[in-house]
């Protein structure tokens, strides 16, 4: 994959996480229990293109990978 496939790959996965995450987020179950939130410094669209690119590699391992 070149550049430009990446960054398509990254439109159309956070396209799709702009969509699903909305519906996502009502089905789940609430519970009385405080949990903290952390905010990460990449969005899940950049993790998940991350992975994509990865499966789409010849490389075994995100240790080789990276």
């Amino acid at each position: 994959m070149n550049f430009m496939e990446l960054e398509q790959l990254f439109c159309d996965v956070n396209d799709f996480y702009l969509m699903f995450e909305p519906s996502f987020q009502a089905q789940l179950l609430f519970s009385s229990e405080r949990k903290r939130i952390k905010h990460s410094q990449l969005c899940l669209s950049e993790i998940m293109t991350i992975i994509i690119y990865f499966h789409h590699s010849n490389y075994r391992n995100f240790k080789h990978y990276y």
